[in-house]
């Protein structure tokens, strides 16, 4: 039998959150692969400022993955992409130019131009 990991929320500040309009955009995707409706995001190096955000869908956390909700909408994140990201919000915006998933980092010194990279 296998031990399933300690998932907890952890407190705001130490967090990445989803918006509304992010948790309503993970559901309806998940829902059409029949998946369960979890986001995970983790940075990688790389992009034009050093790193790089990368969005999949999840079907169950890790035991050292940091879970916080939206409603049903799950949003994991990694032990070390977290310390990059502690503070930040991801938010699905759609415009003239597209649609996308976006993050705010409190913690990024710089990014590019599309927002899918940053440096701290």
């Amino acid at each position: 039998m296998t031990a399933s990991p300690q998932i907890s929320d952890p407190a705001p500040s130490d967090c990445v959150t989803l918006s509304e309009a992010a948790a309503t955009r993970v559901a309806a995707i998940a829902a059409k692969q029949g998946r369960p409706a979890m986001l995970r995001l983790s940075v990688e190096g790389g992009g034009c400022s050093g790193f790089t955000y990368k969005f999949d869908l999840a079907d169950t956390p890790e035991a050292d993955d940091s879970v916080t909700h939206t409603g049903a909408t799950g949003l994991i994140v990694d032990a070390m992409s977290l310390d990059l990201l502690k503070g930040s919000v991801v938010d699905f915006v759609e415009n003239l130019g597209g649609a996308s998933f976006q993050v705010t980092n409190p913690n990024a010194a710089a990014g590019c131009g599309c927002g899918s990279s940053f440096s701290v």
